[in-house]
């Protein structure tokens, strides 16, 4: 018996389809793409939305095992956020609130590549990349939440491995992102006026002297990347410093 030959590749989950890579990888192999394609969408159909790594195994008979990795913590998390990136400040601006249901469903989808020894642990791990993203949960920041849980909050459900949300709860959740959105967008007009004003004020000093203005100020980095200018660049051929420098020459 010949040696099992494999194909590995990222779909979108439940929508694996017969065009390339997935396609033109399996047609050697002799198997039966349909089916292939039809099994993958069924083991992949929880995560709509977010691409998979997949890895399809065919043996000499044509039979065939599909293995299904699961996305990044990242990525589990800001679909259940309903989300594209997490917070660019998450110290100050927090993106979305979760309830404790819905990090214990993350922290089941990727039960296996987490490190800790039980749900709790696992759980306590994905509120770490919750705190990263400027998630909160629970209303909380993440990293409170954590202590919560080592003192003794929601362990029955997490014991219970208890997922499900009512749809009211959903909805006071959706509320919630679009107010923290809003107070976001507030806090970065109000910064950006204060970074525009101290710029402003110091024209013409270094930008480094500029730069530190602005951190006592309290301006974040992403706004002060995208105001401060960047250093002078050396004087082009033909400006006043080059000229003298031919007339030095001649």
């Amino acid at each position: 018996m010949g040696k099992p030959q494999s194909v590995d590749c990222m779909v979108e989950g439940g929508k694996a389809t017969a065009a390339p890579p997935l396609g033109p990888a399996l047609g050697p192999l002799g198997v039966n793409i349909g089916l292939v394609i039809s099994e993958i969408n069924k083991k992949t159909v929880d995560f709509k939305g977010m691409q998979v790594p997949v890895k399809v195994t065919v043996h000499d008979d044509k039979s065939f095992e599909i293995s299904v990795g699961t996305p990044p913590v990242s990525e589990l998390l800001k679909k259940e956020a309903g989300i594209e990136k997490g917070s660019g400040n998450p110290l100050m601006d927090k993106v979305a609130d979760l309830r404790i249901e819905q990090i214990i469903k993350v922290a089941k989808m990727k039960r296996d590549a987490l490190l800790g020894k039980d749900m709790s642990a696992k759980v306590r791990e994905v509120l770490g990349s919750c705190d990263s993203m400027g998630i909160l949960v629970e209303t909380l920041p993440a990293r409170e939440t954590i202590a919560n849980i080592k003192q003794g909050m929601f362990q029955e459900k997490i014991k219970l491995e208890k997922t499900e949300l009512s749809a009211e709860e959903l909805r006071k959740l959706d509320e919630e992102k679009k107010r923290l959105a809003a107070e976001t967008e507030k806090r970065k007009a109000e910064f950006t006026a204060i970074a525009k004003q101290i710029i402003e004020s110091l024209a013409g000093s270094p930008r480094g002297a500029i730069k530190s203005k602005l951190v006592e100020a309290k301006v974040p980095t992403v706004i002060i990347e995208e105001l401060l200018p960047t250093e002078s660049a050396a004087p082009a051929a033909g400006a006043p410093g080059e000229a003298k420098k031919e007339e030095k020459k001649k």
